[in-house]
């Protein structure tokens, strides 16, 4: 059997073709920004064939205009819902997989009051806001620093992205307030 130059262009084409679907799937799952740590564990792909595959998952993104991105911070990348979108995506997520509506509750008095000790939080939301404070803090979402014998708490920059909202806007709730 004789195998033709175009037969392993063939071959080439639906290897990367697969490769581009299951970067693509661990992006859209994952949620998050991965590192290329990250993307070779999840994907079992090589780091050299990865940077190429994002790059054409960008392209592929900004050729069709879609609302879907990849984003690339600090040498990680993150699948996202470009940012003129994004209050379609906050009208839809109200974090009820995710998060209890007494954790909503809490996470949104440390948005609006940060940064707010623990203490005034415990005094405000009952001792249940102990573990809401333990699991946003394991999740990333909050900054925990020891002031006495509390802990002062404030947003942290992966509250920013996991809720997709620039840092700069100032108090993430009064953006909520004026879009209702």
């Amino acid at each position: 059997m004789v195998i033709k130059s175009e037969t392993i262009d063939e071959i080439d084409s639906a290897k990367e073709k697969k490769d581009l679907k299951i970067l693509e799937a661990v992006f859209f799952v994952s949620g998050r920004f991965l590192t290329m740590q990250d993307l070779i564990s999840l994907s079992d792909l090589n780091p050299v064939i990865i940077k190429d595959l994002i790059e054409k998952l960008k392209e592929k993104y900004d050729k069709s205009d879609s609302a879907i991105e990849i984003i690339e911070k600090g040498g990680s990348w993150k699948m996202d819902v470009r940012g003129e979108y994004s209050y379609i995506i906050n009208k839809l997520a109200t974090g009820s997989a995710e998060f209890s509506k007494a954790e909503q509750e809490t996470l949104a008095i440390i948005a609006f009051k940060q940064p707010i000790k623990q203490s005034v939080l415990i005094k405000i939301r009952g001792n249940k806001a102990y573990d809401h404070v333990k699991k946003f803090a394991d999740l990333g979402l909050i900054r925990k620093k020891k002031v006495g014998r509390t802990n002062e708490l404030n947003l942290s920059e992966e509250f920013y992205d996991y809720f997709n909202i620039t840092e700069g806007e100032g108090n993430p709730l009064k953006q909520v307030e004026e879009d209702e």
